[in-house]
């Protein structure tokens, strides 16, 4: 007899190996159990946030239950949404900005190790400079608002983006450099054709961090400003509600900004999956 039992498939008469099958249904467990269990984790919590609020007659000034935070963001929707909007719409162009910024300054400084001596430590001192500190300073000398805010989220996501970026560029194999030197490949055919592929995860992992910072930097720019209008974001709706005993409203801006941080997670590591998960070792799964 064959060692593997092999299934007769219902519409080809063709065989499958029961242990691959068994191996695709194990599979589709586990990700079946990945989605299961976070939501039902989320569920759980607001099950007992609501008996709390219910059981010990916490007033709704102080804490909202989750009906009434689901009420207020039904309610204040027309309110909410052009706030969500705005904030997305900085968060995402600053990170564009970072990005462009971060990578092209990285491949500046790995040209030359005096390059990276003079320059490094200048964007080091711009990271390690608190935002608070400096969000005030850009709201004064920016031209406008948007584009104090797009600063403030731009020098924050930069750095990681840089750093990690530099990183990889060093980290490439010297067998392949000096393979190339050996075939007379110049400077940027290096660059284009090692470099810049061999640092692409390094490019990744400071894609998914730089992308929540610009959330962070744009809500704590608007923190500072503390204008609202029809252009104010999700953070002058925060300040709003408290100031307005508004607790409900307050709590609903605050879900919509989790909300988009998860959202902008799971789009950069989505991209980070599809760039990587043919080849790296981080996104494939091991076979023993």
């Amino acid at each position: 007899m064959s060692e593997n039992t092999s299934l007769p498939t219902p519409l080809s008469g063709e065989t499958v190996d029961a242990p691959a099958t068994a191996a695709v249904r194990q599979r589709n467990l586990e990700r079946a159990f990945g989605i299961l269990v976070p939501i039902l984790t989320v569920l759980v919590l607001l099950v007992l946030w609501q008996l709390l609020v219910v059981g010990t007659g916490i007033p709704q000034y102080i804490l909202p239950s989750p009906i009434a935070v689901a009420k207020a963001l039904v309610s204040d929707w027309g309110i909410l949404w052009p706030a969500l909007w705005v904030t997305t719409e900085i968060t995402f162009i600053s990170l564009i900005l970072a990005l462009i910024g971060g990578v092209g300054f990285a491949i500046f400084l790995v040209q030359s190790r005096w390059i990276e001596l003079a320059f490094y430590p200048l964007a080091v001192i711009l990271q390690v400079t608190p935002i608070v500190a400096i969000a005030p300073l850009i709201l004064i000398y920016a031209p406008t608002r948007e584009a104090a805010l797009l600063i403030c989220g731009f020098l924050v996501a930069f750095f990681p983006i840089l750093s990690n970026m530099v990183q990889g560029l060093k980290s490439v194999d010297h067998n392949l450099l000096n393979l190339f030197d050996l075939y007379g490949a110049s400077r940027w055919q290096a660059l284009l054709h090692l470099k810049l592929p061999a640092a692409q995860p390094y490019f990744m992992t400071g894609l998914r961090i730089g992308g929540g910072l610009s959330l962070i930097a744009s809500v704590v720019a608007e923190f500072a400003a503390g204008s609202g209008g029809p252009n104010s974001g999700l953070a002058f709706r925060l300040l709003e509600a408290q100031y307005r005993q508004n607790m409900p409203r307050l709590f609903a801006a605050l879900l919509l900004l989790s909300a988009l941080g998860v959202a902008i997670f799971a789009f950069t590591s989505f991209i980070s999956w599809l760039s990587l998960h043919r080849w790296h070792e981080s996104s494939l799964k091991r076979e023993n």
